[in-house]
């Protein structure tokens, strides 16, 4: 055993590492400062070749972490072709040309690392298939939530257990934006410019305040907490434009926090649901507590209970430290002659329900006339549809003759309770659906 162990020591695997942003450097960094660290604990890492655009930077980068065997190159083909390299990272993100890439490094029987939420997203299932083809590895536990380890959780420690249900909060740009709202009783619009003046937002923030990159996150844990192959196009997605300061404060006042959650549970054995959208949480939930630009993953199973996994979602030693993680996981099988073990290989047939056929607790907000009989007409509209109402609350009266209702239903199908809203939308004495929001149940 003992002769095992030095020989696995002495075992430098060599790596390719494509782009240098925040992310790359942050790999690179950490691979030349914890290099010792990691080959101690088991064998070296060697990042022989790094390809990035922009040579010059990288070959002053390379210098400046004292990487002295290490080239650049702007040709992704030098590492592919390198027979020496058996690990690659991928790190530019987006689809193309990232998925052209990945595709020729499994081609050519390298085992390879991402975080590319959109690449595992949209093409993982097909990805998991050439690298068992290939016998490699394709490992992304960066592509959730940044440098928590919740993929390796769903993979391992929880594999004996039936997943009850999944909340995450996993887009640190609107956590923020949420939390200044709360803290600060500013609207969104001052929240967002904040944000983007940190660096917290893009200057297109569309992908973060819209849902879409959280949609990206839930399909990917869906994926593998139900061994089905969930696609971002179909998660349910709603975003946090239409969140106004006074439901922050109504929130508060009835007990709960306003996050953008992402959301997976199975409802029965063939179906899922998969949804993304602003959830009033009760104040006493761990999730209510996760502020500024935290994430994270709460998960009850059925052996384990409930469960959270917390902390920072992005920025580039965190989610480096994911990455470098899956490099270490697959240079391990390199050196034990276990590639290709790791991997989702036969998926489920489990459809994802339409948002119709879900059931939630809603607050809605409504702006109406100061007249009588109003709020008979508004439960009448509820009642046709067959939603029962948990409570009805008259916050304000304003100047212009309208008042302001708000509504707390009972749990209620979803395709109930749009019917129940063209109801209220052709009432003369609704103004306006100022807010509807979706309240954690019991």
């Amino acid at each position: 055993m003992q002769n095992t162990k030095e020989a696995e020591k002495a075992r430098t695997v060599k790596v390719g590492l494509i782009g240098l942003g925040t992310v790359g450097g942050g790999t690179l960094q950490l691979l030349a400062q914890n290099g010792r660290l990691i080959a101690d604990r088991g064998f070296a890492l060697h990042v022989k070749r790094v390809c990035n655009l922009d040579v010059p930077y990288t070959e002053a980068k390379i210098a400046e972490l004292g990487l002295t065997d290490t080239t650049a190159t702007s040709d992704f083909h030098d590492l592919v072709d390198d027979p020496e390299i058996e690990v690659i990272i991928e790190l530019i993100g987006g689809i193309h040309p990232a998925l052209e890439m990945v595709q020729a490094a499994l081609r050519a029987g390298k085992s390879v690392v991402t975080a590319n939420k959109d690449l595992v997203a949209s093409h993982g299932a097909e990805l998991f298939k050439l690298a068992e083809e290939q016998q490699a590895d394709f490992l992304f536990e960066a592509s959730v939530a940044g440098g928590i380890p919740i993929l390796k959780a769903l993979k391992d420690s929880l594999a004996a257990n039936n997943i009850v249900e999944i909340m995450g909060v996993v887009n640190g740009t609107t956590n923020y934006i949420l939390s200044q709202m709360s803290s600060t009783g500013a609207d969104f619009q001052p929240c967002l410019q904040r944000a983007q003046e940190l660096g917290y937002a893009e200057a297109n923030p569309t992908n973060d305040i819209e849902g879409f990159d959280a949609a990206r996150k839930m399909a990917i844990l869906a994926s593998i907490a139900y061994n089905t192959n969930i696609t971002e196009d179909m998660v349910y997605v709603e975003g946090i434009t239409k969140i106004s300061k006074f439901d922050i404060d109504y929130a508060a006042q009835l007990g709960y926090v306003i996050k953008l959650v992402g959301l997976a549970r199975p409802q029965g054995d063939e179906a899922a649901e998969v949804c993304v959208y602003p959830l009033m949480i009760p104040a006493s939930h761990p999730l209510a507590a996760v502020n500024d630009v935290f994430n994270a993953v709460f998960v009850e199973g059925d052996a384990l209970g409930q469960s959270m996994f917390y902390g920072r979602g992005a920025g580039s030693l965190p989610t480096a430290s994911a990455v470098v993680g899956d490099v270490i996981a697959a240079a391990r099988h390199v050196v034990n002659g276990t590639r290709g073990s790791y991997g989702l290989r036969q998926f489920a047939s489990r459809r994802v329900l339409p948002i119709g056929d879900c059931f939630n607790k809603f607050y809605i907000r409504l702006m109406v006339q100061d007249k009588p009989k109003v709020l008979a007409q508004i439960a009448e509209a509820f009642a046709d549809s067959e939603i029962s109402l948990d409570s009805v609350i008259q916050k304000r009266v304003m100047d212009s003759g309208l008042a302001e209702i708000v509504l707390i239903t009972h749990q209620v199908r979803e395709a109930n309770l749009q019917e129940a809203m063209g109801r209220l939308h052709r009432l003369a004495c609704v103004d306006c659906v100022a807010s509807m929001i979706r309240v954690k149940g019991e």
